[in-house]
């Protein structure tokens, strides 16, 4: 499609030049003697030398405009181009292509050679230039000056226009693309009607209607009027070249004619195209930076977030790793089961969630090295200690000390389950040992040994029976000796209680065996008493046998003496 415009915008060209290049007949002025003719031919030969003097201002501001970006002016389209150098600039300018140097001479040939050096440049892109020769541009020849601008417009500002449309198929010239850029431009702006080049932009609405498009902060194109062209003209002009940068490549008296030129009005309007379509492009540019930029500024907010996550988690997995591997345990079971049961609830409630964010985390990573790489930019590295590997290394460390507090606290618990067994076995034999002591220091508190020497010698065998079952519960005393002194060992809790009960069954023991001792004396002394009255009774039932015996043998001496 590119081709074919370019040929038809050539064709075009070319004939704009042959035309103008062609010679007057002679005979044809010679021939026509009547005076309508020769107004007619006056009045065309006018109007083709207006139409060159606004073309020749017109091309003459367009070529300025691109000069201007490598310092350079015209002025005089004419004789300002004979030299072949500022047509050089103008042509590298435009293609962003380097020509062969320009020869540095004022003489004819030199100029020629440097005119030369564009055409050829130009023939390079494609461009024909039939009819047209160095020395038709070094000689100042109006007209194919005129045609060779308008082909340089053609090849570098027009032709690479290209108008998306519903059929693509469809193969457009150049200025049939542009008009049809304007016509969708200005669709639905009231007595805006572009179908040509010249007429349709008389009024100025049209300029306006571009202008207003892109920029409608720019114009207030309600207030506009057809009937008041100049300032409309003037109004668009100035807006361009003061809002937009546009050089004023026309007048309002340029436009506002019976015949307007339009090979001036499309060099103009190329530019609005230029323009807006650069600003479209800027435009379509920055949302794609802004979009760059937001995903950049999205992806400093991911990673800010992952150094604050991965900061909060390995300091709460050093925080634990610091409580969890101290071996301080309470010591008690109530207690060691409470420790137990916080550490069963780290181990199912707070830890999952820590390991998920530590999943999130790597998570978070992948999305924002999928980001940076998306935007072209360097795969982001945590700092120092920040790495998952590091992540990974402190959860190990973690992992290691859990083990070793799950292992630690259930030996713990172990060991308190059988202290509490322990206490509990000794507390019921204490209770026991109590009982029975509490009953005996009753018994032995007791001397009811009797009147009699069999009564005492009765109870001298019932405290004997006593005494031997008090020195066989010796051992069940040593049994609660032995239990405190290992709890003791074992360092319970509660030991000083143990430790006082202890004491209080040995002080019991003492006292009971101290009673047993003194009711043994008692009692034996109870017993020899009990003899000795018993061998008193013997001796007085002797005595009193005796002095029976002796009373009757006295009373039988009497009686014998008698």
């Amino acid at each position: 499609m590119a081709n074919a415009s370019t040929d038809l915008d050539n064709a075009e060209a070319q004939r704009q030049l042959n035309n103008n290049n062609r010679p007057t007949s002679t005979g044809f002025w010679e021939t026509e003697t009547t005076s309508a003719k020769l107004f007619e031919c006056s009045r065309i030969k006018a109007l083709a030398d207006e139409r060159d003097a606004v073309q020749k201002k017109t091309f003459t501001k367009w070529v300025n405009s691109h000069l201007a970006r490598v310092s350079c002016r015209i002025s005089d389209l004419y004789n300002d181009l004979r030299d072949g150098y500022m047509l050089t600039r103008l042509l590298e300018v435009l293609s962003g292509e380097l020509l062969p140097r320009p020869t540095r001479g004022r003489m004819r040939i030199h100029c020629l050679e440097n005119v030369d050096k564009a055409l050829q440049f130009l023939k390079e892109q494609r461009v024909h230039l039939e009819n047209v020769g160095s020395h038709d541009i070094v000689d100042g020849n109006h007209r194919l000056t005129l045609g060779l601008i308008w082909t340089i417009i053609l090849r570098f500002q027009i032709q690479v226009i290209k108008i998306e449309t519903e059929d693509n198929r469809e193969t457009r010239s150049a200025k049939d693309a542009l008009l049809l850029w304007c016509q969708m431009k200005t669709a639905g702006y009231p007595e805006v009607n572009i179908y040509n080049f010249t007429t349709c932009w008389r009024d100025g609405l049209a300029f306006n209607a571009l202008i207003h498009r892109h920029r409608p902060d720019l114009i207030e194109f309600h207030k506009l009027t057809r009937s008041n062209a100049t300032h409309n003209l003037q109004q668009a002009f100035n807006i361009a070249e003061q809002s937009l940068g546009l050089t004023k490549l026309l007048d309002p008296e340029d436009v506002n004619t019976e015949n307007p030129d339009e090979k001036s009005i499309i060099t103009y309007v190329v530019s609005y195209y230029h323009y807006f379509s650069k600003m479209k492009a800027l435009i379509v540019e920055g949302k794609r930076i802004g979009k760059v930029l937001d995903n950049a500024i999205e992806a400093e907010k991911i990673i800010q977030r992952y150094d604050a996550l991965a900061s909060d988690l390995l300091e709460w997995i050093e925080r634990t790793i610091s409580i969890i591997s101290n071996q301080k345990f309470a010591n008690s079971l109530t207690g060691v089961q409470q420790q137990l049961q916080a550490f069963t609830t780290y181990c199912t409630i707070e830890k999952p969630i820590k390991f998920q964010e530590k999943g999130n985390l790597e998570v978070l990573l992948f999305t924002i090295q999928s980001k940076l790489r998306a935007n072209n930019q360097k795969p982001y590295v945590p700092h120092d200690g920040k790495l998952i590997s590091d992540i990974n290394k402190a959860w190990e460390r973690l992992e290691k000390a859990e083990h070793e507090r799950g292992v630690a606290l259930r030996k713990e618990l172990i060991r308190q389950e059988k202290l509490e067994l322990l206490a509990q076995r000794f507390d019921h034999k204490t209770t026991m040992r109590q009982a029975w002591l509490n009953e005996n220091q009753r018994l032995v508190s007791q001397d009811n040994f009797g009147y009699d020497l069999p009564a005492v010698e009765a109870a001298m065998k019932k405290h004997e029976a006593i005494e031997a079952d008090i020195s066989s519960y010796e051992d069940r005393i040593s049994v609660v000796v032995e239990l405190a002194v290992e709890m003791e060992a074992e360092g319970y809790y509660d030991i000083r209680r143990i430790l006082a009960r202890k004491e209080n069954i040995l002080g019991q023991w003492g006292l009971l065996k101290e009673l047993v001792v003194g009711r043994k004396a008692r009692l034996e002394k109870n017993l020899a008493l009990q003899k000795t009255f018993q061998e008193m009774v013997y001796m007085i039932d002797w005595m009193e046998e005796m002095q029976v015996g002796v009373l009757n043998c006295y009373l039988k001496t009497m009686e014998n003496t008698c």
